[in-house]
């Protein structure tokens, strides 16, 4: 049996064509049927040039098994999330790599009502599955049809926001060539908002970098068009557009650990005491804001099937990540790069405030040194040896995901990532920035003696 080795926490990723090809693509989409035994199936695939073969190969395996499959055609992950639950289907499965370098490619699942597949529900399964490669053909051809939801799509995220309380504001985005840049142009003639687009246009060559503005590197070209042009507000996409990150008006990126605070406060405001679910990366500004404002902070597993699966049993209102990965109950409890600039866009418009005043005060008490990513041999060996150091003078452990070590004034946690071979480190403290940085250094030291 030759193993499968593409199969992370909650999706799959892999290196083309070693990793994942359209022979390994085939037989998931025939695992999945055993695993899942839907009726119907909706599949997309994100802007990279090995997508739409995948996409092909995987749909083959989904109707030899006999299962009928609705193809949406090239979008974003949140679209498959949406289509799935629009049009009442049994699953749902996009290929997509997000922010991945150029020669990579994956696959998400989910099942009914958008509910997501991880490690835990089911994706052992279908990895054994797909190995053994023992499948029964379906005895007659089903149907696969192209199915356009976009308008419906569109239509849904305009309900998060009152557009009468939208004031002219002028945008710098930046699509990275994924695939933010159309729905952007369909939301666009529904908005008072004057867009200067960069890199607009889907192009999965990625002839200006990888999208993935969460690297301090890819972040200037933002800055640099924003300042250039007196934009109001800076926001950027990764390549599938599930996350969204923002750039205030002097250029600044501001961390998405902040805009979880800033949005469980909107939240809270509208439907008080509801639940708020959080990361356990950076913890403390979030819930802070929760309990000033009679919420309930609710802490999670990061990644976003351990998300949404947190926000169905909790039945919260909303849940972010500081990684950018936001997610609403109304979009089926799962994540959406569309929305969150929406929301921000109508409370700068709504305070008459910009961005980086609405969240300063935020950023000044609770200090974070941003996600450092660290390749190293071997991740739980420098874990275990930067807790031993810490530990016996720790106010608190806590190892739901990776390690995370509190004391009075400042915290930290550790991980491993799911989808990449690096170690991730976030420092924060309360209130005190030099504190803060003292600590990264420290700890960064210890990783690389």
């Amino acid at each position: 049996m030759q193993p499968i080795t593409c199969f992370k926490a909650y999706d799959v990723r892999g290196r083309i064509p070693d990793q994942l090809n359209e022979d390994i693509a085939y037989r998931i989409g025939q695992a999945y049927s055993v695993f899942i035994k839907p009726k119907e199936v909706v599949v997309g695939y994100d802007i990279r040039l090995s997508s739409q073969s995948l996409c092909a190969a995987l749909t083959r395996g989904l109707a030899d098994s006999g299962v009928a499959v609705s193809n949406i055609g090239q979008c974003g992950t949140e679209e498959i999330y949406f289509a799935t639950s629009f049009l009442d289907v049994d699953g749902g499965i996009v290929v997509t790599a997000s922010h991945n370098p150029k020669d990579y490619n994956g696959i998400k699942f989910v099942r009914e009502n958008s509910k997501p597949i991880s490690e835990d529900t089911g994706l052992k399964d279908i990895r054994r599955l797909a190995e053994e490669n023992i499948f029964d053909m379906a005895p007659e051809k089903v149907d696969v049809t192209q199915v356009d939801v976009k308008k419906d799509y569109i239509k849904h995220l305009l309900t998060y926001i009152d557009i009468k309380k939208l004031k002219p504001l002028k945008i710098l985005c930046n699509a990275g060539n994924g695939g933010a840049g159309p729905t952007v142009d369909l939301l666009e003639p529904h908005l008072p908002f004057e867009f200067i687009k960069m890199y607009h246009e889907p192009d999965g060559n990625f002839p200006n970098g990888i999208p993935n503005p969460l690297l301090p590197e890819n972040r200037q070209s933002t800055k640099d068009a924003l300042l250039e042009h007196g934009a109001d507000v800076g926001i950027a996409w990764d390549g599938d557009f599930d996350r969204c990150f923002f750039f205030d008006e002097k250029g600044g990126f501001i961390e998405g650990y902040y805009i979880v605070g800033l949005l469980a406060e909107s939240f809270l405001k509208k439907q008080p005491g509801s639940k708020i679910i959080y990361d356990p990366r950076l913890t403390w500004n979030t819930q802070v804001v929760v309990e000033e404002n009679g919420g309930e902070a609710v802490q999670s597993k990061s990644g976003h099937a351990f998300m949404k699966q947190t926000m169905r049993e909790e039945d919260a209102v909303y849940g972010g990540e500081m990684s950018a990965h936001h997610f609403f109950r109304d979009f089926f409890y799962c994540d959406s790069g569309m929305v969150p600039w929406l929301l921000v866009l109508e409370l700068m418009c709504e305070s008459g405030k910009p961005l980086s005043a609405l969240v300063e005060e935020c950023i000044a008490r609770f200090p974070a040194s941003g996600e450092i990513n660290r390749e190293v041999a071997d991740a739980q060996a420098v874990i275990d040896k930067v807790l031993a150091h810490y530990k016996d003078d720790a106010i608190d452990v806590d190892y739901t995901d990776g390690v995370g070590v509190s004391f009075d004034n400042w915290r930290f946690n550790l991980r491993m990532s799911n989808t990449e071979p690096v170690i991730r480190l976030n420092v924060e403290s309360r209130g005190d920035i030099k504190l803060m940085k003292k600590k990264t250094e420290e700890i960064l030291n210890l990783m690389e003696k």
